[in-house]
Order: C-alpha cells, then sequence, then structure tokens
C-alpha cells in the first residue's frame, strides 16, 4: 500500500466535493517577525501593541496576509500539489483579527471543474474557509488553479463553473476591525497624514520603491506557509519545465506588493476584502518588484464612524519601474512586466 501522498490530479475532484486540510498551525510572534523580515511590511497596527492597542485592539492583529498565506498553505497538498498554476481569486473575505497564540485550520470545497481543451490539465474552483481553535471563521475566499492530469485519457465530469462575485459587498466588512478610537489615532506615527476622505476615485499612486526578490526569500516563504506545490520548490522537477526553474509563490508578490503599498497609503493598514486578482506573469529570484494603486471605490461601512473603505487595484510588475502606472496596451493585453492585478478593499481611518 502507498502511504506517500502524490496530490490530487484533475481527474480526482469532484464538484462538492470537501476537502478537510491537515496541520492545523499556531501563529506566533516569529511568524509575524519573519514576515517582516521577508517582506518589509510598515503598517503600524500590525508593527506595535502600543499603537494597536490605543485604538481598541487588544494587542497588536498579526497582518492579514500572513494569515491569507498560513490558510492557503493548508490548502496546497490537496488542492495545488500537482498544479501547473494558481491563477485567480474572488470573493475574499477578513472576518476576524487573528493575534499570535491562534491556531488556524482549512476546509476547503470544490465549486467547479472545467477541462482544458488540450485534456492534459483543468482548471480546478474552490471556497476556502480558514478558522481559528474556536471554530470561528477568520477568512474565507475563492481561487482557482490549473491542475495537472494524470491521464490524457481520463474521463471527468462536465464542465461546471461557478458564478464568482465581481465585488465583495462593503457591508459585510467590518467584523474584523473593532471600533477604533479614531482620536488615538496618531497620523505622525502611522506614517502619513492622509485618511480615508484625502482619498478620490481615479487617484493612482506610484508607491515609488523597489524590492529584489532573492532566491533564499522565496524559498524561505513558501516552506513557513507549508506550501508543498513543486513548481516553487522543486529546482530538479522544474528544470524540466518550460521555464526551466522554480517559480516563485504568488502569495509573495502579493506581500512585497501589499508592503510597498505603505509608501502612500500608510494609513490603509487593514486588508478587508479581496474582490478579484490575476498572477499576470511569472515572477523569478533576481526581479525587482514595483508597485502602484488605483483607487476604484469610496464606501462607508453601515454604522462605522471610525474606518471607511477604499476599493484599490494594486498592480505589481517586475524590472520595471510604476511610473507612468504600466497596465494593459490600447490592445486590451497586459503590458511587458505586468506580475499582478490584484482588487483588494482597504479599511482606513475617517
Amino acid at each position: 500500500m502507498i502511504k506517500t501522498n502524490t496530490g490530487n490530479y484533475f481527474e480526482d475532484f469532484r464538484v462538492g466535493q470537501v476537502l478537510r486540510h491537515a496541520t492545523p498551525r499556531t501563529i506566533t510572534a516569529g511568524d509575524v517577525a519573519l514576515y517582516n523580515a521577508l517582506y518589509g511590511s510598515r503598517f503600524a497596527v500590525q508593527s506595535s501593541d502600543a499603537f494597536a492597542s490605543r485604538l481598541g485592539y487588544p494587542r497588536s492583529p498579526a497582518d492579514d496576509l500572513l494569515v491569507f498565506h498560513v490558510v492557503f498553505g493548508k490548502t496546497v497538498p490537496d488542492v495545488s500539489l500537482n498544479a501547473v498554476a494558481n491563477l485567480g481569486y474572488a470573493g475574499g473575505r477578513f472576518l476576524a483579527p487573528v493575534y499570535p497564540g491562534d491556531t488556524l485550520s482549512a476546509t476547503s470545497t470544490v465549486t467547479g471543474l472545467k477541462e482544458n481543451s488540450n485534456r492534459e490539465t483543468g482548471v480546478v474552483y474552490v471556497h476556502t474557509v480558514g478558522q481559528n481553535q474556536h471554530g470561528e471563521a477568520v477568512l474565507e475566499y475563492d481561487r482557482w488553479v490549473m491542475v495537472r492530469k494524470r491521464s490524457k485519457d481520463a474521463a471527468v465530469p462536465a464542465a461546471e463553473v461557478p458564478n464568482l462575485p465581481a465585488r465583495v459587498e462593503p457591508a459585510s466588512l467590518g467584523a474584523a476591525v473593532p471600533r477604533l478610537d479614531v482620536a488615538a489615532y496618531d497620523r505622525e506615527l502611522a506614517g502619513s497624514p492622509h485618511r480615508w476622505s484625502d482619498y478620490a476615485v481615479g487617484e493612482r499612486i506610484d508607491h515609488a520603491d523597489g524590492v529584489t526578490l532573492e532566491e533564499a526569500e522565496h524559498q524561505m516563504a513558501t516552506r513557513l506557509y507549508q506550501n508543498t506545490a513543486k513548481v516553487h520548490f522543486n529546482q530538479l522537477t522544474e528544470s524540466k519545465s518550460r521555464f526551466g526553474r522554480r517559480l516563485v509563490y504568488g502569495g509573495v508578490v502579493i506581500s512585497l506588493a501589499r508592503a510597498l503599498q505603505f509608501n502612500g497609503l500608510a494609513n490603509a493598514f487593514h486588508v478587508a476584502g479581496i474582490n478579484g486578482g490575476r498572477h499576470v506573469a511569472p515572477c523569478f529570484a533576481g526581479d525587482t518588484v514595483y508597485a502602484w494603486s488605483e483607487v476604484l471605490e469610496v464606501a462607508e461601512i453601515a454604522g462605522r464612524t471610525d474606518v471607511g473603505l477604499l476599493r484599490t487595484r494594486l498592480v505589481a510588475v517586475k524590472n520595471r519601474p510604476a511610473t507612468g502606472f504600466p497596465l494593459k496596451t490600447p490592445t486590451g493585453e497586459y503590458e511587458e512586466g505586468v506580475i499582478l492585478d490584484l482588487d483588494l478593499w482597504l479599511a482606513m481611518p475617517k
């Protein structure tokens, strides 16, 4: 009897299938420190217990994307161990703050399947929920991933693609932020004088800074989140791929871009929701990442006078500055160097 896990291939999935993922993970202060070492995030609420507690948090919460990566990593052995690429996200909601000492686990439900025309791969859609040790949901999101087939001739179910939301409703996004004492919010310590009302739809922000990604950094991140996808850490197998080398886990690019977002959006301290997103092109060790944002929408949260929401398009580019806000060509194709196109709701003090 084979006792090792070779991962699910496309033909192993069925719509409605529930996958309870292994290895609950306790978040520690060490995780927080290492996350900051890898990406350089500087948002004050996630950096300082003193700053956070003055606002109404019991202490500094873990970075939202650290929570996302840990939950995502739980899903990889069951969903994307045999993936070609992770394709996109939708319907993401951060539902409760997570603190060092909390233990996260994850469950996914298969919501759609679609075989590709080459019959060698197919797209798997899953809805994932991350929970803490009390069974409280802290995060949910949809994603879709291209997965290899074990056999080109294997029979597969008829295509079924879920109807995913284009936008998360703002009214559903306030629970992860306690009511803040905004009078105690020190904008000088936070790093910017600009609050929610200072941003307007259509405004574009070049986050200016660039970060070169090293091989050791993305490898360490992949292991930190217990992400076992071969495309990210196994050079022996990936030397035979079309790129000939390991791909950087897309979450690394997301976190780098989010950390760069501080320069221009320092008070947008909380990722409240993920409306959608694409990993447009691969990123490799040695690439230098820049980022820019566009404000797509400004929204209130019903009953909240302390915080509002900015819907932002966060774009990451590699090996070129974000000056000029590179995105798409006149024919609608992404410009050379664009690697991430991510639609986020961000919470910011009023």
